[in-house]
């Protein structure tokens, strides 16, 4: 494979590095064998949630505009997780990007700032970002994403969603997803792709293919806190974004 000068500086965003063995002609790297993937927690069952539950949702999120839809969120108290809150994450960037990143649930930075993906995993994702162009800051338009989280509220001790808790949560991205009509979606760790894609199948299986949210284009990959756990899988979020970059410029 030839790893043209772009190819590398993006690898070194991201804190990879091609090498070649001493008999490598110069500006190539052989063909390396994937290393062994770690394993992966199977996705909680989907559960049925009381239609009693979901009625106490926002009513009307279907046909809300921004502006409402920041109100309805920011003041959402159809689960328990409205308790606990410091603030809710809404989302951040370009609300018109060909590019739409989706997460888990906020953790304790994210509570406290109210925006997505900040501390470790937030600067992790930057650096992924910047290592195709992208950004979720002041750019031109062409160049920022829109970041948003699957819950909008952080659980308790950063504990997994709970299945009535993203049931709650549901309209509030489809919403997103519908306003922001992105090109492509990045849906980053388990419980966005359980979310987006409605499957129990482990982020193992679901890579390297395309799948479709309402239409839209979407590509699996890990969260970044799980590579910052497991350095030797950044190869294969590098993959990931390779995917998802291959397929917005061929559409």
């Amino acid at each position: 494979m030839n790893w043209d000068p772009r190819r590398l500086a993006m690898l070194q965003e991201m804190g990879l590095t091609a090498w070649a063995p001493r008999d490598a002609a110069p500006g190539e790297a052989p063909a390396q064998e994937p290393a062994a993937e770690a394993p992966t927690a199977p996705l909680a069952a989907p559960v049925a949630v009381p239609v009693a539950a979901l009625a106490r949702r926002p009513g009307g999120v279907d046909q809300m505009d921004w502006p409402a839809l920041r109100e309805a969120v920011a003041h959402c108290t159809a689960c328990k997780l409205c308790s606990g809150r410091r603030n809710t994450v809404f989302g951040v960037g370009n609300e018109r990007a060909d590019w739409m990143i989706v997460g888990e649930a906020p953790g304790e930075q994210e509570d406290l700032k109210g925006e997505p993906f900040v501390g470790q995993a937030g600067k992790l994702l930057d650096n992924m970002l910047r290592a195709v162009g992208l950004t979720r800051g002041d750019a031109p338009p062409e160049r920022q994403v829109f970041i948003a989280n699957v819950l909008k509220c952080r659980p308790p001790h950063n504990r997994n969603p709970e299945p009535e808790e993203v049931a709650q949560c549901e309209p509030f991205l489809k919403r997103q997803v519908e306003l922001v009509r992105p090109r492509i979606i990045l849906a980053m760790g388990r419980f966005a792709v359980q979310s987006l894609l409605q499957t129990n199948d482990a982020i193992g299986k679901l890579r390297g293919r395309l799948h479709q949210y309402h239409g839209v284009p979407v590509v699996v990959t890990y969260h970044p806190a799980y590579l910052l756990r497991n350095l030797p899988d950044k190869a294969k979020g590098w993959e990931d974004l390779c995917l998802a970059l291959q397929t917005l410029e061929g559409r």
